[in-house]
């Protein structure tokens, strides 16, 4: 972190700077069954965390500390015979979001195949989070080969009015968003909004939280999945609005191809990305995976600020 000290007659003013990427803090200690891909976190009434990430059929992890973690079980331990059309057979399901809302726990998650738009997101939800108590809730949006759009990777957020929003994509024309309905959790309209885009480039991972006056769109630039070598980081934009438009710390439009980095690659850490931020007693936790050297994929927590402009930043 830059420290900048101006000194003028008894006077000395600090301006505390964002990271550079060479000085981004280490991931915060965690042990345990730390192997995850595209985490998402959800604090339990009781105060323990649940985890919920990529894995066959929606991989969960517990811990009642935010440092040791242990396996759970599935989602769907009798498998989600619904998402067949989509993933081919394949019981690896993609990039949930778990929150807790009216006394339940709702999830969402993505059921696809690898480089194709061929893609769905289901609802599930549950009272308990535990593994095998979900009820699956039916198809929420897909995405066909004609679409310009692809139908993972959902964030749910709820805005100031109590409304219900979903955002998902990955790659194609970028990041959509879609009304749903609060008392369902399924889509309550036709309407597909644009808020980020990289011209067809490598964009995914949408994850939106309020804070202040603002909505801030956290968004992974660049490739995951290929271990030590992959790409990903996290950037960031903001809105006044939940639909946007997003941009970057230096007003550049998200839909253009905006963001402000907070987080890459360093050290021994490997394309840090589809980050999921947690509102914690101790304030906000970016949760996310990153790549050891061995291409083992890693759960990373950092604890996440804002500058004296409302920028976030890891610490």
């Amino acid at each position: 972190m830059k420290r900048i000290l101006i000194l003028a007659a008894a006077l000395t003013v600090t301006v505390v700077a964002a990271p550079e990427a060479a000085a981004y803090p280490a991931p915060g200690r965690v042990t345990g069954d730390i192997g995850v891909h595209d985490p998402s976190v959800v604090k339990r009434p009781d105060g323990s965390y649940l985890v919920a990430h990529t894995g066959n059929d929606i991989a969960l992890k517990t811990s009642t500390d935010r440092t040791a973690f242990r396996n759970a079980g599935a989602v769907f331990p009798g498998g989600a015979p619904w998402t067949s059309t989509y993933t081919g057979g394949s019981r690896n399901l993609w990039a949930p979001d778990i929150s807790y809302h009216n006394g339940q726990y709702w999830l969402y998650y993505s059921a696809s195949t690898f480089g194709s738009n061929r893609s769905a997101i289901f609802l599930a939800t549950s009272t308990s989070g535990n593994s095998g108590t979900w009820t699956n809730r039916g198809l929420v949006i897909e995405s066909r080969t004609s679409d310009n759009f692809n139908a993972i990777d959902p964030d749910l957020v709820v805005d100031d009015q109590g409304r219900w929003w979903l955002s998902f994509g990955s790659f194609w024309s970028g990041i959509k968003m879609i009304a749903l309905n609060p008392s369902t959790g399924l889509r309550s309209d036709s309407t597909i909004r644009s808020i980020a885009g990289r011209g067809g480039g490598a964009i995914e991972a949408p994850n939106i939280v309020k804070r202040g006056s603002h909505y801030y769109l956290f968004v992974s630039f660049d490739r995951c999945c290929q271990g030590a070598s992959s790409t990903y980081r996290v950037m960031v934009g903001r809105s006044t609005s939940v639909t946007g438009p997003y941009v970057d710390r230096n007003g550049v439009a998200m839909t253009s191809g905006g963001g402000t980095e907070i987080l890459a690659g360093h050290g021994d850490v490997h394309g840090p990305g589809h980050q999921d931020v947690l509102a914690d007693s101790d304030g906000d936790v970016l949760i996310y995976h990153y790549y050891a050297n061995n291409g083992a994929s890693l759960l990373g927590i950092n604890l996440l600020t804002r500058d004296s402009a409302g920028w976030p930043y890891v610490y």
